[in-house]
C-alpha cells in the first residue's frame, strides 16, 4: 500500500532539493531508496544488491547532494559507471536534482568525446564526477582530475565494470582516494570478485538487497511472440501500427542488425533513427536529445546504449533479438514509467523457448504468449487512422477553398453517394502509402558516403551566415559541424553538401525549425 511508504518529504532534504522532487513528481521511495538514503545519511558504507528499474540512481545521488560543501569548488565525490550512457543519465538526474541549487556543479567524464572539453569544465570547478574507469584514469595520468579531496565514492553497476575488464582501473582509483571516505557499491549480482573488493575498501558496509520480484515492472505487459526470423521486419512494423506508439524503442543483439532494420523501417516510410556502438557520442547526444523532444518516434538501438535510454513517454519496446536475462530487465525497464502503462513485446526464433522461461526465471515475471497481428487487424487500425484524419480537417474547419463544388457534382452524377466516398477512402489510402514510400525511397537510394546538396529558401537577405546553417543543423540533427561540407549562400537561398548518410536526420530534424528567427523550407536540390 502506498500509505505505508516513506515520503521523499520525511527524508529531510534539503529545501531546494525537495523542491525539484516535487517538481518532477517524486512521491514515495522506492524499496532500494527507502533503505538505502538514511544509511548513507549517517555515513555508512552500503553493498546495495539491486537491479534496473528499483530508483537505485536517486538512492545515492540524494546523500551526495545532502553532503556537498557548496562553498568549496573542488571534486568531492566520484561515482563510477560501466558506459557513458549511463554516466550521462547519472549526470541528467543529478542536474534534475540540482536544478535549484545553483553552486552544486556536476560533470560527467567518459571516452568517446573530446577530452578537451572535459578538461576545460573539471577546471572550472566541480564537485561531483561522474565517469566511466577508463577515462577517469586517462584524467588522472594527465593530473587534471585529482581525487585527494574525495569524500565519497560510488561504483554503480559493479558488476557490468567489472565484466567489461574495468578491475584493474577500479583498483587504481580507489587506491587514489582517501581512505577516509565513504564507499557506496551497487550491483544486480555479487559474484567473488565484487566480494573481494568490498572486503578490501568498504568499512563494516551495510548490506542491502531487492529481491528480483521487486523489480518495477508491474505496469508492463510482457508479450512474447513466436515467429520465423525471416518475419521479423513485418512483425516490427505491423506492432508500430497497431500499438501507434508516440515513442518506441526496437532493440537487437548486433549493430549489423539495426543497421540492416533501419534500412528497412526508413525505406518503408518509418521515422526512425538508430544507436549503437560505432556511432560518435557527440552524435549519440543529438539523436537521443531529439528522441526526446519527440522529433522522431521509432529508435533502433543495441545494448550498449540501453541504459541511457531515459525517456518520457516511451510506450512500447520491442525485442527483436531476444536477450540475455539482465539485458532483457533492462530493456523493458526503459517503458511503463512515471506512473504510465507500457507493452514490451520479444520475439521468440525456433528453440530460443528456453531462454523465454531463464528471463522469466531470473526476473520473476511472467512473459504471455501473444498472437502475431493479422491484415485485417493493421488495415483496420490505418482506416481508423484516415477516418481521424478526415474528421479533423472537418472539425477543425480546414477545408481548401480552392477545391469546386462542381467536381463534387460531376462525380455524383454518375454514382451513388457511398460509392464516391468509398473510391476517394481508397485512392487516400492508397496514395498515403505511395506518397511516403516514394519519398523515402528518393532519400534512401543515396549511397551514405556520396555528397547530397540540399536547398534552404533562406539567404544573404535574411542575414543568414554559414556559422547560422552549421549550428542549426548540428543541434537538429545527428550530424557534427565538421562533417557539413560546402556552403554557398545565395541573396534568397543557400545550398549545403552534406554526405548521404545525414540526409534523413538532417530533413527530418530541420523541418519546423527556424533560422535567425526565419521560418524557411528544406529539401533536396535539383541535380545539375
Amino acid at each position: 500500500m502506498e500509505e505505508e511508504k516513506l515520503k521523499f518529504e520525511e527524508l529531510g532534504l534539503a529545501k531546494n532539493v525537495q523542491r525539484a522532487l516535487d517538481e518532477a513528481g517524486y512521491v514515495y521511495t522506492t524499496s532500494i531508496q527507502e533503505q538505502a538514503i538514511p544509511v548513507v545519511l549517517q555515513g555508512r558504507d552500503i553493498i546495495g544488491q539491486s537491479q534496473t528499474g528499483t530508483g537505485k540512481t536517486a538512492a545515492y545521488c540524494l546523500p551526495i547532494l545532502e553532503k556537498i560543501v557548496k562553498e568549496e569548488k573542488y571534486a568531492q565525490a566520484i561515482i563510477l559507471s560501466p558506459t557513458r550512457e549511463l554516466a550521462v543519465q547519472i549526470t541528467e538526474e543529478l542536474r534534475k536534482f540540482t536544478k535549484y541549487e545553483d553552486n552544486i556543479k556536476c560533470v560527467a567524464i567518459y571516452g568517446g568525446e573530446q577530452i578537451t572539453r572535459q578538461i576545460l569544465a573539471l577546471k572550472k570547478g566541480v564537485q561531483i564526477i561522474v565517469g566511466t574507469p577508463g577515462r577517469v584514469m586517462d584524467h588522472i595520468r594527465r593530473k587534471t582530475l585529482k581525487l585527494n579531496n574525495i569524500s565519497m565514492v560510488v561504483l554503480d553497476e559493479a558488476d557490468e565494470m567489472l565484466n567489461m575488464g574495468f578491475e584493474e582501473d577500479i583498483n587504481t582509483i580507489l587506491s587514489q582516494v582517501p581512505e577516509e571516505r565513504q564507499t557506496v557499491l551497487f550491483s544486480a549480482t555479487m559474484n567473488k570478485t565484487i566480494l573481494n573488493i568490498s572486503k578490501k575498501y568498504l568499512k563494516d558496509p551495510v548490506n542491502i538487497k531487492i529481491k528480483a520480484k521487486e523489480l518495477t515492472v508491474e505496469k508492463i505487459d510482457q508479450i512474447s511472440l513466436e515467429l520465423k526470423s525471416s518475419m521479423k521486419d513485418d512483425t516490427v512494423m505491423n506492432l508500430i501500427d497497431l500499438n501507434n506508439p508516440k515513442k518506441s524503442v526496437v532493440f537487437c543483439n548486433t549493430k549489423r542488425k539495426v543497421d540492416k532494420l533501419i534500412e528497412v523501417l526508413k525505406k518503408s516510410g518509418y521515422n526512425a533513427e538508430c544507436l549503437h556502438g560505432d556511432i560518435k557520442q557527440d552524435q549519440r547526444q543529438r539523436i537521443m536529445n531529439r528522441f526526446k523532444k519527440g522529433e522522431f518516434g521509432i529508435l533502433v538501438a543495441t545494448d550498449v546504449v540501453a541504459r541511457g535510454i531515459d525517456v518520457d513517454e516511451l510506450e512500447l519496446v520491442i525485442n527483436y533479438d531476444i536477450p540475455q536475462e539482465e539485458y532483457y530487465v533492462h530493456r523493458i525497464g526503459r517503458t511503463g514509467r512515471n506512473g504510465n502503462c507500457g507493452k514490451a513485446y520479444t520475439f521468440v526464433v525456433g528453440k530460443e523457448k528456453s531462454k523465454l522461461f531463464s528471463i522469466q526465471k531470473y526476473a520473476n515475471t511472467k512473459i504471455v504468449s501473444g498472437k502475431l497481428p493479422s491484415m485485417q487487424e493493421i488495415s483496420a487500425i490505418k482506416n481508423k487512422q484516415i477516418v481521424q484524419d478526415i474528421q479533423k480537417v472537418i472539425d477543425e474547419k480546414q477545408l481548401n477553398a480552392n477545391i469546386k463544388n462542381d467536381i463534387l457534382v460531376e462525380l455524383l452524377k454518375n454514382n451513388d453517394v457511398n460509392v464516391v466516398a468509398q473510391a476517394l477512402f481508397e485512392m487516400l489510402n492508397t496514395k498515403k502509402d505511395n506518397k511516403v514510400n516514394v519519398e523515402n525511397n528518393v532519400v534512401n537510394n543515396i549511397s551514405d558516403t556520396e555528397s547530397v546538396r540540399l536547398f534552404l529558401s533562406v539567404g544573404k537577405k535574411d542575414h543568414v551566415m554559414a556559422k547560422d546553417i552549421v549550428g542549426s543543423m548540428a543541434a537538429n540533427g545527428s550530424i557534427s559541424g565538421s562533417e557539413i561540407g560546402k556552403i554557398s549562400i545565395l541573396d534568397k537561398f543557400s545550398f549545403v553538401e552534406v554526405p548521404g548518410c545525414y540526409v534523413n536526420s538532417v530533413l527530418d530534424g530541420m523541418k519546423g525549425k527556424q533560422i535567425k528567427g526565419k521560418k524557411f523550407n528544406i529539401e533536396m536540390a535539383n541535380s545539375k
